[in-house]
């Protein structure tokens, strides 16, 4: 699996409160919900984030409520791959279930700036940051993870009967 894309970076404690503000909860719409992704922390992210755009962030990424709708949102933004210092164990896998590649590398997350132009090649454990020249060593992805990713996420790759 390979992302490229510009960075948007957030710090440590970003909770699914303000990925996803409660307020907007009572839609399963995933058009909606991107648009009010991150309002309540940046309320230019949905202007200025594309699609292939990668989110760095600091420690405990996506704490808080365990609500599916946080990695919804910022998949459905149009961001690629969340790379953080560490994540909530509970975004962690509704992440992987919603089809949204996350990665913990904390040097990469410490060393990497908004605004950068990043690479990940997720076979093979690599990011690589193309505007400082710098790479970054992670845990390459699981085949099976992979295959959830690929397909969307778990429900997408059940029906898809890669997963059985």
């Amino acid at each position: 699996m390979k992302f490229q894309g510009k960075v948007i970076q957030y710090g440590d404690n970003v909770d699914t409160d303000v990925i996803i503000p409660a307020r907007y909860l009572n839609t399963i719409d995933k058009k909606e919900l991107a648009s009010h992704c991150m309002e309540d922390i940046d309320k230019e992210f949905v202007h200025k984030v594309r699609a292939g755009d990668i989110m760095v962030a600091g420690f405990n990424f996506g704490c808080g409520s365990s609500r599916e709708h946080a990695p919804i949102a910022i998949k459905e933004s149009g961001i690629s791959l969340v790379i953080a210092k560490s994540f909530a164990r509970i975004f962690y896998r509704n992440a992987i279930n919603i089809g949204l590649a996350i990665v913990e590398c904390e040097e990469a997350a410490e060393n990497i700036s908004d605004g950068d132009l990043v690479e990940a090649d997720l076979d093979n454990g690599v990011i690589y940051n193309k505007t400082t020249g710098k790479s970054y060593k992670t845990q390459p992805f699981p085949a099976f993870i992979q295959n959830i990713i690929s397909n969307g996420g778990l429900v997408e790759s059940i029906k898809a009967g890669v997963i059985k």
